[in-house]
Parts: structure tokens; C-alpha cells; sequence
């Protein structure tokens, strides 16, 4: 008499592939742009805020003057610090009281959020995203070594 159990193979199979879907899926909803219309850039004027150099995203919060006297506080956000520091970024590469120009994929429910593309300083200096536009990825970066 055999006293092994057989396991159908087709069920156990089955909650494997539904077990690690349950971990994949989110990763990748929450490494996508579907939130930010990837087809617009917007530039935006303001004042930094704050610049926040922790994972999973580094967020800018800058305050943008509107044509009147209202000031709006935007959030923009970029990749994980270890890929920033590919492109000339530090946790210091930003702070408070800096004019900035930024570009940005804007939200697509309108609100003032955005990805970051790049970053122009007042004295000129210009900062990108990793892969964010492919327009401008041969510029100098904060390092001073260009891309290569």
C-alpha cells in the first residue's frame, strides 16, 4: 500500500501564482506614472520649502506664487535617493530658502503634485531625474561630471 499523498499539481500551482501576484502587483502600481500626465510638462517657479532625501521617493515641497498674491504649496517627487546620486544628487542638494524652476509631470487630477524632471537653480545650475526626459539628459549635473 503506498502512504504518500498526492497533491494535485494544477491547484498548488495555481495558489502559488496567486500568492506572489498579492507582492508583484502593488510593486508595480506603485512604481508607476499613472498618476501624472506623462504626456505634459509643466514648469513651475517657487521657493523651497522643504527636501525630503528618504526612500521609497524624495519629495520637494516648494511654495509657488500664482499671478495674485496666493501662494501655492507644491509637492514634487523623484526616484529613490540611491538613483538620484547617479545624477549629481545629495540630501543637501536642495534647501530651504533656494529659488527654483522645476519641471515637472504634472498630476492628472489636477491637484498642485507632480514627478520631478528637473531642477534649474537661480545661478544656473540644472539638475535631472535619472531616465525622467530624455530631452535634456546630456547636461551637467550638481557633480559637475557630465553624463556619459
Amino acid at each position: 500500500m503506498n502512504s504518500k499523498i498526492a497533491i494535485p499539481l494544477f491547484p498548488a500551482f495555481g495558489a502559488c501564482v496567486v500568492a506572489v501576484s498579492m507582492f508583484v502587483v502593488p510593486l508595480f502600481a506603485h512604481h508607476s506614472t499613472a498618476a501624472f500626465e506623462t504626456e505634459k510638462r509643466l514648469t513651475i517657479q517657487g521657493i523651497v520649502k522643504e527636501w525630503y532625501w528618504a526612500n521609497p521617493h524624495c519629495l520637494l515641497k516648494l511654495d509657488v506664487k500664482t499671478g495674485g498674491s496666493e501662494v501655492i504649496r507644491w509637492v514634487a517627487e523623484s526616484g529613490a535617493p540611491a538613483n538620484m546620486v547617479d545624477a549629481g544628487w545629495r540630501k543637501n542638494s536642495l534647501k530651504p530658502g533656494d529659488q527654483v524652476t522645476v519641471t515637472v509631470l504634472p498630476a492628472k487630477n489636477g491637484n498642485p503634485v507632480g514627478r520631478i524632471l528637473r531642477v534649474e537653480f537661480a545661478d544656473g545650475r540644472t539638475t535631472l531625474v535619472v531616465g525622467a526626459d530624455e530631452d535634456v539628459a546630456d547636461e551637467y549635473h550638481l557633480s559637475g561630471a557630465p553624463n556619459q
